[in-house]
């Protein structure tokens, strides 16, 4: 594999600057604004991915965001790369997908346990904003790898490739491919492996383009297929060792599923925006309709959503740094509850926009977009039941140890400006072991001297929950604790992945009491409150003052162009 560097002009080199994606993109309102939201209804209506925004992407040097320091990128910290990619977005998650996203997938694996020359060859590639792609699904199996037919058989010194992958973002415009093939007939964990093809470098005659997906969301994203036939690629095209690709993917995607999740917070950040502007304009019964009371909790909920996303999110991008060998809990529960609490306001806030909702062009013609692409970007990489099903043979160790006697987190797992120890891939844990200092957290609150009584409360109410999902957890039978579980064990992983939620928002809160609005305890009170509401517990009245304290802050922050994340920062509109 070679690249030719000298043929790269916009190669990022190593310590440049950081430039900031926000101010870079331009305000999406602004009609001149070639990645404003009108060029990108227009591209939705037409089915591409937005060109404009793409050449934007690539002046920017966005591949560098996903290519680690150490090879020439700026990929150092998780929560900041999903910091970053939550520019994209707010924008145009079709963007974020077709550009981003699948080269990000790609790559991941080759970080995990790629050959130093793998690596370089990958980094240089996106350095020169080449485009890759990740062949893991087919249609006959879906996400169940292990049954994956595509085969890799050896031969001498190389390998002969058969079999397709109907359905791979990219694939039509890659340069490279991160191939999930069978290597052994056998079954069992050892039979597959990952290949790294370039696909420059495969012979015409042995592989053949599939036809185009088309999609209701991410229209552009060009989903399509690839079928070899007997196709020859290099034996040192294996990505770590041979018959070890599902050990690579439990560490690669704990990577990919705790940064996902907290790029697709951009995506309601312009949903709850969108309609608090239409809010604010139109008048019913002589009132603005955010003034009107159910509305104004729509509003203020979504916001609360929003904040309870951003901060599970967050925590389990920082846990890769902090906690590495408990992530693979924390990465799924995520990627699970994220998308579904963002969906669940995305489709709350649809309500009060009403009949506008619908519309496809205009001011008010973004939301629909999102909507639709919030379904798709959501199941982009791992579906919420795989999630769970990766948690659910951990439940009876976490029950019985974890969730008992493990102590708090670290505050650098929650301290959102604290430095990160580098990412090594090499020390993520395919299980927990029954550990669990998240879940610490929220257990060890309660007994700590001058505690706020009102959060004392409620963290007791969520780590009785806990209390009781243990009891249960810890008799389950062997076939709930498989992923062929029945609806019970699921069932289970959506209150675990709550209690989470409410550790990260009490963490979050305890190390940001130098910000004027984390710091307050009135924020993470209706916090905790409605994640105990979402468990059918009796939390009681949110404390006085919580709401009007949240709501004020949200007209602040859209008043002044902030976002509505942990991150408050200003927007470029």
């Amino acid at each position: 594999m070679t690249v030719d560097a000298a043929a790269a002009p916009g190669t990022v080199p190593a310590g440049l600057p950081e430039p900031d994606l926000e101010t870079y993109l331009g305000d999406p309102h602004d009609p001149a604004n070639p990645l404003g939201h009108p060029a990108v209804l227009a591209a939705d209506e037409r089915g591409d991915l937005l060109a404009e925004g793409e050449r934007a992407l690539d002046g920017y040097g966005l591949n560098a965001e996903f290519v680690p320091r150490a090879l020439g990128g700026r990929f150092d910290r998780a929560d900041r790369l999903a910091r970053v990619l939550r520019a994209v977005f707010r924008r145009d998650t079709t963007l974020g997908v077709g550009y981003g996203v699948t080269t990000f997938i790609a790559a991941t694996p080759v970080w995990t346990d790629g050959t130093a020359e793998q690596r370089r060859w990958m980094a240089e590639l996106l350095l020169r904003h080449g485009k890759a792609s990740a062949g893991y699904n087919e249609l006959a199996h879906g996400t169940d790898f292990g049954r994956a037919e595509l085969r890799a058989r050896r031969d001498g010194k190389r390998f002969l490739v058969t079999g397709r992958k109907e359905m791979v973002g990219n694939l039509a415009r890659a340069d490279a491919v991160t191939l999930f093939a069978r290597t052994d007939d056998r079954p069992g964990s050892r039979s597959h492996s990952h290949l790294l093809l370039e696909m420059a470098a495969l012979p015409p005659g042995h592989r053949r383009h599939l036809r185009r997906h088309r999609t209701a969301g991410v229209r552009g994203v060009l989903l399509g297929g690839l079928e070899f036939t007997d196709c020859p690629v290099p034996a040192d095209a294996v990505v770590g060792e041979l018959g070890g690709a599902l050990e690579t993917v439990l560490r690669a995607f704990q990577v990919t599923r705790s940064v996902l999740p907290g790029m697709a917070v951009g995506i309601v950040d312009t949903q709850l925006r969108t309609v608090l502007r239409f809010a604010l304009d139109r008048r019913l019964y002589g009132l603005p309709v955010a003034e009107l009371p159910h509305a104004r909790t729509t509003l203020v909920d979504g916001f609360l959503d929003l904040l309870i996303s951003d901060c599970l999110s967050t925590v389990a991008a920082r846990a890769l740094h902090v906690l590495p060998d408990q992530t693979s809990v924390y990465s799924a529960a995520a990627k699970y509850l994220v998308p579904k609490l963002l969906q669940e306001t995305a489709h709350r806030l649809a309500v009060v926009l009403g009949a506008r909702s619908y519309l496809r062009d205009g001011p008010y013609g973004i939301f629909q977009k999102n909507l639709r692409d919030l379904l798709a970007a959501t199941l982009t990489h791992a579906s919420a039941a795989v999630c769970q099903a990766t948690i659910i043979p951990q439940l009876p160790r976490l029950a019985r140890q974890g969730w008992r006697h493990s102590p708090p987190a670290p505050p650098a797992l929650f301290r959102l400006s604290a430095p990160l120890p580098p990412l090594d891939f090499g020390s993520l844990g395919l299980s927990a072991r029954g550990v669990d200092n998240l879940a610490g957290t929220l257990r060890e609150y309660g007994t700590r001297p001058g505690a706020d009584r009102a959060v004392v409360g409620l963290c007791g109410l969520l780590a009785t929950e806990l209390g009781r999902l243990a009891e249960v957890c810890a008799e389950l039978p062997p076939r709930d604790r498989t992923v062929v579980a029945g609806r019970r064990s699921f069932d289970l992983t959506d209150r675990y992945a709550t209690v989470l939620a409410a550790a990260a928002c009490l963490g979050v809160w305890q190390h940001q009491q130098d910000d004027p609005f984390l710091g307050d305890a009135r924020w993470l009170l209706a916090a905790l409150a409605r994640l105990a509401g979402r468990l059918g517990l009796h939390p009681g009245t949110t404390p006085d003052g919580s709401r009007e304290h949240l709501c004020t802050e949200l007209l602040a922050r859209h008043e002044q162009s902030r976002s509505f994340d942990l991150v408050d920062r200003c927007l470029a509109g």
